[in-house]
This record gives structure tokens, sequence and C-alpha cells, in this order.
């Protein structure tokens, strides 16, 4: 019988356990997405980051598209990245459940969108979860904040600082806390 692909698997939210006979090209791919990485948190050049973008998330990263390093990816090829978006300094994706940062999108220092983790129960901790992050059009995401797996935020929302974000965030709000609740509308 014929396994899917385990980052088939992942994008569909299969649950991974550790002794998966796939799970050693997770570790594989990290490491080669890291070799990008190193090479494009050392450049200046916007047009290179840019490229060395595009290689790690095996798409197209416009030119509108500004990104000050170092950013930290642990996959790459589960990211799509829009147009007009800001990546500020230190931010952490964790994309084997997929990210999407729509158009206009602004990302503060230190943001982590992190698709992945792991059941709670002890037995089964070692096990990898993963559900998709989507940041709509023009969303901003505040300092330090943290977006965690399954999470949508809407358009135009603000994430203030420092926010853990747990639950889908609607369109033409701000959230702040953790877990981040809707402070006022916009």
């Amino acid at each position: 019988m014929d396994i899917p692909d385990i980052f088939e698997r992942l994008r569909k939210g299969e649950t991974i356990p550790p002794n998966d006979p796939q799970a050693y090209k997770m570790r594989e791919a990290s490491y080669n997405t890291k070799k990008l990485l190193v090479r494009m948190n050392n450049a200046a050049d916007p047009k290179e980051i840019r490229g060395l973008l595009s290689q790690i998330t095996d798409s197209e990263i416009d030119e509108s598209v500004a990104v000050f390093t170092p950013l930290y990816i642990n996959y790459g090829k589960h990211t799509k990245i829009g147009k007009d978006v800001f990546i500020n300094f230190d931010c952490v994706f964790l994309d084997m459940g997929g990210i999407t940062i729509e158009d206009g999108v602004l990302l503060a220092p230190k943001v982590s969108l992190l698709s992945e983790s792991h059941p709670i129960s002890p037995e089964n901790r070692q096990s990898l979860v993963s559900k998709p992050i989507h940041i709509k059009k023009k969303a901003w995401i505040g300092a330090n904040a943290t977006i965690l797996q399954g999470v949508t935020i809407g358009e135009n929302s603000v994430v203030a600082a420092g926010s853990v974000v747990s639950a889908d965030v609607p369109d033409n709000v701000v959230v702040g806390g953790t877990s981040a609740k809707i402070i006022k509308e916009i």
C-alpha cells in the first residue's frame, strides 16, 4: 500500500507519530531549509533576500514584499506570501501545517506563526499535529504576538503586541491578550 507523502499528510491535518516511516523527511527538509536561511539571514540586498525566500517557499515572492532578516522558517514550502507584505525582524514561521499571508499584511518584530503542535497526552506528545494559519488582507500583527495553529486572522484586523491568538479573529477588529479577545471594532 502506498502511503501519501508526509508533507501532503501534514497539510491535510493528519497526526504524524514519531515512528512514522517518513518522519525523517521532516528533519531532512528542515535542514535543507536552514542552509538557505543562513544565506538569506546574512544577506543585505532586498532582491537577494526575496530570491532566497522564493527558493525556501518554492513560490515567487513579489518585489513589493519587504523582509527584515533574520527570519526563521522550519520548512518553507507550505508558506504563501502575497504582495505588499512587510515582515519585520526575528519572525518565526513553523509552516508544516500551512501559512497563508495575504496582500498588505504587516508582521511586527518577533511574530510567531505556529501551524504545528503536539497532543496533550504524554504518551502521544512526540506526535506532530498541524493545522493551517491564514492571515487575511491588510491585517497587522503586533510585536511578539503568537498565532497558533488553525487560526484565521480577519481582513484589516489588528493583533495587539504580546498577544496569543488561539481562535479565529473576525474582520475589522482589534484583539489583545492571552488568549486574545476582541478589544474594539475598527
